[in-house]
């Protein structure tokens, strides 16, 4: 008689690039995300300045683990062998050019054609979870080897990965990779909503008590009135 798990189901974090699907061998225990707002830029210092041109810039490091161990303990063909190169070869390609538009390029230029003009690139996915599929560009990663096999190939590597987020600003809406930023920023307003939905009221309590205190604190130079004076405001509506 079968019986049904009770152990929830684990996502696997991976990056994608067309049909190229590198999922991470293990979920990364942490991950930094890094925003930096797009404010338009205002040298007069008026209203303009809070003003958002675009998708905010984001950066993302991730630390993953390769490890051939357990591959190698099963007796999976090559892996004693290989150990990990096949797994971290397909991360390094995402910095890499295809070697066959290399070689296009060096024949049209032989044949005398100057303007070589490179292909869109396929974009890179990250896929953090399924409320998280972003396109992101890979500016770069460092590999320690740290473990390896009588033919020196590497059997467990650490790789930590620097991402940069782009965004329907640097994509285009209408792109496959502008609409995942799209529906990527719709969702995180959804889950923004929910958390307003379930906040305490003692939450709003405690604003109230800051912008409060923000008021006195104002209030005391007299150069600043006129923002007392629209803060005391938005605490009365509060």
């Amino acid at each position: 008689m079968s019986s049904l798990s009770s152990s929830p189901y684990q996502f696997k974090g991976a990056l994608c690039q067309g049909p190229l699907v590198i999922p991470f061998q293990y979920n990364p225990e942490t991950l930094t995300r890094s925003l930096t707002a797009n404010s338009v830029d205002n040298t007069q210092g008026t209203s303009d300045s809070l003003r958002l041109k675009a998708a905010p810039t984001e950066t993302i490091e991730l630390q993953i683990l390769l490890d051939a161990a357990n591959e190698i303990g099963i007796g999976k063909p090559g892996a004693a062998y290989e150990g990990i190169l096949p797994h971290l070869s397909a991360l390094e390609l995402l910095v890499y050019p295809l070697s066959a538009r290399i070689i296009a390029n060096e024949v049209l230029a032989r044949l005398g054609f100057l303007e070589v003009v490179p292909p869109f690139p396929v974009p890179t996915i990250l896929i953090w979870g399924a409320q998280r599929v972003v396109p992101v560009r890979v500016t770069g990663f460092s590999i320690v080897e740290e473990i390896f096999n009588p033919n020196l190939n590497p059997i467990r590597a650490r790789i930590t990965l620097n991402l940069q987020v782009l965004t329907y600003s640097d994509l285009g809406l209408l792109s496959v990779g502008g609409m995942l930023s799209l529906t990527n920023q719709l969702a995180k307003e959804a889950l923004a909503a929910t958390f307003q939905a379930r906040s305490d009221p003692t939450v709003a309590t405690s604003v109230y008590h800051t912008a409060k205190l923000g008021v006195v604190a104002l209030e005391s130079s007299s150069a600043v009135k006129v923002a007392s004076k629209s803060l005391r405001k938005l605490v009365k509506k509060a």
